[in-house]
Order: structure tokens, then C-alpha cells, then sequence
């Protein structure tokens, strides 16, 4: 029995990253030798046991085959024969295709410590192509890796490409979907991740509705970037430079969708784009599985971001529905995290990047200004059900008149 630290492990300390997860591959053992020594196993596809100790991933050196359609459509075998070059070469890139032994002797038969250097993501072998989540986990990695300077190989690129086209991205779970696109909505850079599916014609499979906003036009006095498709991007590297959480770059991601259904003979303008919109945002939530939090945010910024931008603009009234749709007395934070995802969407526009959100602070104190009206005076006068909510209403209203005034004052 041999073992080999495998994958992310060695390809992350090669480059001097943090290492976070370690896994590991056995050559020359049988599962019930594994079971033996007190190794647990794990999952029913493949013969993978957890360290009696460590509880790290240990997996018996395998082949594949394929068998069907999807990323579930594989036969594996693994036995005592199976060499460690023939269970590497069956991974994605040449950069996740290496081991190392107990003492740190490396073995990279395909390749990946040059492409480490060279900063590029290439796939091990043709068979890369016949597993259509790779397409993702590939897109990921450029993401996670674009600070450091890696592109992904033409070749690879054309089988990404080649992938996208056969229609079995269709086969994936939406839970398998929704684990790459929400881990690589967390990378440094998630609008490479973006980027990378509409260049190899995933984004269409996956979120037409997305890629539909590339080639849209805007005005260019708001957005000199112009395309809607670069803004959602650039609203994208803002949300990951001041370290939004899922749930804010979900809603960045969504938020102009209804762009990309406006006829073109109405360009460059977008009326009610906000309303248009919310169908769109519904179905991509729908079709991935995204959290609920990450959904309902989602279609509340998607239909009141232009609120946002005018929030200094608004009257009272219209402030206050603001505030009612968001639940601000019990739901705090969902209202910080649409003030945020409305600064970056502020911020997402070529040569806005620096530009000051005074709307923040003014929402912010507009929404302590409504939650500073106590309920209780209300309830000793003898107010109930519908009698109470239009006074709790009405003194709300006033407080916020008196803030409004203050502000511009």
C-alpha cells in the first residue's frame, strides 16, 4: 500500500497558496484492507474512506469510463492494479494531476508543475470533455487564479467550448451547479468566472438570461461602459473587492436582467426594466435551486435598485413603502445587504469605481428613523388591527418628513 497527497493540496503549496483541504490516494490496497486499519467509508459511487483520525478524504487509486450523460454518467474501477499515472491522468487540469509521497517526492506525469510556472489551466486529457461540470470547476479556477496571472489554454477553452455545444451541461444537478457557480461567485475575481462561461457558450446553457445582457446597450451618460453585459461584470469585481457576502454578489449577478428582454428599438433606454425583470430573476433562482436568502434578495434588489440610486430623491411615502418591502424592523440586515449590493451597482460603471454612495448613509438613517417610532403608545390608547397599522403608518411617516427636511436642511 502506497499514499500519495493528491490534487489541490500539492498544486497549492507548489504556488505558496494556503492550503485548506488535503486529499489523498491509495495505490495498491482493496477496501477491505482500508477497513482494517479503521478508515470509514464514505459515499456509494466510488470506494473513498475518512482517516480514523484526521478525517481526511482517502480514495483508492482509480480508472473511468464513460457510461451515460452528465457528471454522474461514469463507470469506476478501482483495485490493487490501478497505478497512480492512470488514477492522475483521469483528473481536469495538469495543475491538479500531481502527487507527492510521504517524503515530498513529487510525481507529475502530465506536465502540471510547468503549467504551474507558465500560469496556465490546461486540461490532463481528451477525456476531460466527456465530464460537462468540468466546464464549471475550470471557469472556477480562473477565477480563483486570475490574481496570480493564469489564462486557460486554448485547447482547453475549445473543449469547454465543445462541451457547452453537446447540451450536457443540461445534465447537471442543479445542486451540482449551484455548489460551482456560488463557490466561484466567492473567488477574488468572480466576474473571470462570468467571463469564462459566456466565452465558451456555458452562460447560455446555463443563464440565458444572463448572457442575454451582452451586446445590450445603456446610456452612455450613466454607464460609460456602455455593454450590460461588462457592467454586470464590473458590478461583479466590486462586490468581491469590498467582500460582499453570496447573498449580495447573487443579487449583483441578477440584478439588470431585465435589460436583456427590452426590444431593441428602444435602445439604449430600459423603462421599467426593474419590473421586466423579476420574472427572469425568478427563473434563474428557481433553475439552479439558490438559497432562499440569496433568492430574495435577489428579486428585491432587481426591483428596487433604481430606488436606491434615487433614494435622496424619494418622497416619504415612497421611502417608507421602501422600507415596509424590506421588513426592516425584523429583517435589519436584508436592508444592508440591498444598500450594498446598490453601491456596487453604483460603483460597477467605468470611472465610478471611487465615487462616493452618499445614498447609503441616507437609507441607513431612514430606516432608523422608521424603527425609532415605538408601537407602545400607539397600544395604550386602545389602538388594535387595522386602526393600529395605519397609525403606526402615519407616525412613521412623520418621522421620516422630519428626516427628509433634516437631511436637506
Amino acid at each position: 500500500m502506497q499514499i500519495y497527497k493528491v490534487g489541490g493540496a500539492v498544486r497549492d503549496r507548489l504556488l505558496g497558496q494556503p492550503v485548506t483541504d488535503t486529499d489523498w490516494v491509495v495505490v495498491g490496497a482493496t477496501s477491505e484492507e482500508m477497513l482494517v486499519k479503521g478508515y470509514r467509508p464514505v459515499g456509494t459511487d466510488f470506494p473513498v474512506f475518512l482517516h480514523p483520525l484526521t478525517g481526511e478524504e482517502y480514495a483508492l487509486a482509480r480508472t473511468e469510463r464513460k457510461s451515460g450523460v452528465g457528471y454522474g454518467g461514469f463507470v469506476f474501477h478501482a483495485s490493487p492494479e490501478v497505478t497512480l499515472e492512470q488514477d492522475l491522468i483521469r483528473r481536469d487540469l495538469t495543475i491538479n494531476a500531481m502527487a507527492e509521497d510521504k517524503d515530498g517526492q513529487l510525481t507529475d506525469p502530465y506536465g502540471g508543475q510547468q503549467d504551474l510556472e507558465a500560469r496556465i489551466l490546461r486540461h490532463v486529457s481528451p477525456a476531460f470533455a466527456e465530464d460537462p461540470l468540468r466546464v464549471l470547476r475550470v471557469a472556477r479556477f480562473a477565477a480563483r487564479y486570475a490574481p496570480l496571472g493564469f489564462s486557460i489554454a486554448p485547447e482547453t477553452l475549445a473543449l469547454m467550448r465543445q462541451l457547452s455545444e453537446s447540451g450536457e451541461l443540461k445534465a447537471l444537478t442543479p445542486e451540482r451547479s449551484w455548489k460551482e457557480i456560488s463557490r466561484a461567485l466567492m473567488e477574488e475575481r468572480p466576474d473571470v468566472f462570468i467571463r469564462v462561461l459566456h466565452d465558451c457558450g456555458a452562460l447560455q446553457e446555463l443563464m440565458p438570461e444572463v448572457e442575454a445582457l451582452f451586446g445590450v446597450p445603456q446610456p452612455e451618460a450613466h454607464h460609460p461602459e456602455i455593454d450590460t453585459g461588462e457592467h454586470i461584470l464590473r458590478v461583479l469585481l466590486q462586490a468581491a473587492r469590498h467582500q460582499q457576502p453570496l447573498s449580495v454578489r447573487w443579487a449583483c449577478l441578477l440584478h439588470d436582467l431585465g435589460k436583456g428582454a427590452t426590444p431593441p428599438d428602444e435602445w439604449p433606454r430600459h423603462i421599467a426594466h426593474e419590473h421586466t425583470g423579476l420574472p427572469l430573476i425568478k427563473a434563474v433562482n428557481e433553475r439552479v435551486k439558490a438559497p432562499k436568502e440569496c433568492q430574495e434578495l435577489a428579486l428585491l434588489v432587481g426591483q428596487y435598485h433604481t430606488h436606491g440610486h434615487r433614494a435622496l430623491e424619494l418622497k416619504p411615502s415612497t421611502l417608507l413603502d421602501l422600507l415596509q418591502s424590506f421588513d426592516v424592523y425584523r429583517r435589519p440586515q436584508r436592508f444592508e445587504e440591498f444598500i450594498a449590493a446598490c453601491e456596487m451597482d453604483a460603483r460597477g460603471r467605468q470611472g465610478f469605481e471611487e465615487r462616493d454612495y452618499p445614498q447609503a448613509i441616507y437609507l441607513r438613517g431612514a430606516a432608523d428613523a422608521a424603527r425609532a417610532v415605538s408601537v407602545q403608545p400607539l397600544l395604550e390608547k386602545g389602538l388594535k388591527g387595522q386602526e393600529l397599522g395605519n397609525a403606526l403608518r402615519e407616525a412613521r411617516l412623520d418621522r421620516l418628513k422630519v428626516y427628509k427636511a433634516s437631511q436637506q436642511a
